[in-house]
């Protein structure tokens, strides 16, 4: 977000032909205007006044024993994010292909991925032999994700799913169950809600796990008596690797395969979505075949993305609709598979040479 900054010691000599106290008032209402505009924080009233918020924390003492006095005080201190209602209302999944993919499959990501790899190569190994992800899409994950890590948050999560739970309408249902979560994780892991950093929705650490699934996909994976995804990258990995296996992930099966269509079927094909319910056999009826073999009897879906030089249509497999589960959007899973393919290539050339 760009940002105003300037002094009146900037300028030295008015460009109009008003008197000196006329222009400086004329100067201080535009930079007041362009300060208003460009506000991360709200201070609005206070959101432990709020009756939602009030109904909300009656609830969390009569249903999980949580201390009226001690919520009300926080929330006393929740900031109003209008960057996080900004932020949530235009997602990079809303760009098409050949913009969202120079987001996130650069040539920085697979460096700094097989970097990754190589440091924490035992971990994912374990994670691997564990959960029967490969390590490559563990990896990419997190670099699409947090870019390994860089990048984790900079919104106190307590402000976001306030914001989100209390000025969101349009999801403020599962906003307001994250904000639960919140404070049932935060009871459990001994974590300061006041401290605690994030995305803009709320999801946090290396992987970027919303609160829900903190509580029930993370692990200990260090055996150090704590699940940290926050600090510890072993943790996330493990963390990872078992989001994805709960969610179905299926040892040694395809990700995706580029496609070639002909005929007017295969629009068909791409309609039924991206969860797969046709064999390959049934695709190829519809004028779409991968570019290379695969098992006939995998069930597929067909996808179709506006590319920098026209569509481009891929087959995607089980694995696939699995990674969408992190994320449900196929342009997420997409970005994750082409970058793990590309980090996975890497990382095996360089440990031939």
């Amino acid at each position: 977000m760009a940002h105003v900054h300037g002094s009146e010691n900037s300028v030295s000599v008015s460009p109009w032909n008003y008197s000196r106290p006329l222009w400086a008032l004329l100067l201080g209402c535009c930079l007041l205007a362009a300060c208003a505009g460009t506000s991360e924080i709200v201070r609005a009233e206070s959101f432990a006044d709020d009756p939602e918020v009030q109904t909300f924390v009656e609830r969390m003492v009569s249903q999980h024993g949580f201390a009226k006095d001690e919520m009300l005080k926080l929330f006393s201190g929740v900031k109003l994010r209008s960057d996080v209602l900004k932020a949530i209302a235009r997602p990079a999944e809303r760009k098409p292909w050949h913009a969202y993919r120079p987001i996130f499959v650069t040539e920085a990501r697979i460096r700094q991925g097989v970097e990754f790899w190589r440091e924490h190569a035992s971990s994912l190994q374990e994670a691997e032999r564990r959960y029967g992800v490969p390590a490559s899409v563990v990896v990419a994950i997190i670099g699409v994700e947090t870019r390994y890590g860089r990048h984790a948050g900079r919104y106190r999560v307590i402000d976001s799913l306030t914001t989100l739970a209390f000025r969101y309408p349009k999801r403020a249902s599962f906003f307001r169950k994250e904000l639960e979560e919140l404070f049932l994780l935060a009871r459990e892991e001994g974590f300061d809600l006041r401290d605690l950093k994030g995305s803009y929705a709320g999801a946090m650490g290396w992987p970027q796990f919303i609160a829900s699934s903190y509580r029930r996909y993370a692990v200990d994976f260090d055996d150090d008596g704590v699940r940290d995804l926050r600090a510890n990258p072993t943790d996330a990995i493990g963390s990872v690797a078992n989001y994805l296996k709960q969610h179905g992930w299926r040892h040694g099966e395809p990700l995706f395969v580029r496609a070639e269509v002909e005929g007017n079927g295969y629009p068909e094909a791409v309609a039924r979505g991206i969860k797969p319910s046709m064999n390959l056999d049934e695709l190829a009826l519809l004028g779409a075949r991968p570019k290379k073999a695969m098992p006939g009897s995998t069930q597929a879906s067909l996808l179709e993305f506006q590319g920098k030089d026209g569509p481009e249509q891929w087959i995607a497999f089980h694995n696939f609709y699995v990674v969408t589960r992190y994320n449900h959007s196929a342009l997420y899973a997409m970005a994750v598979a082409q970058l793990a393919a590309m980090v996975r290539d890497r990382y095996q050339e360089a440990n031939v040479q």
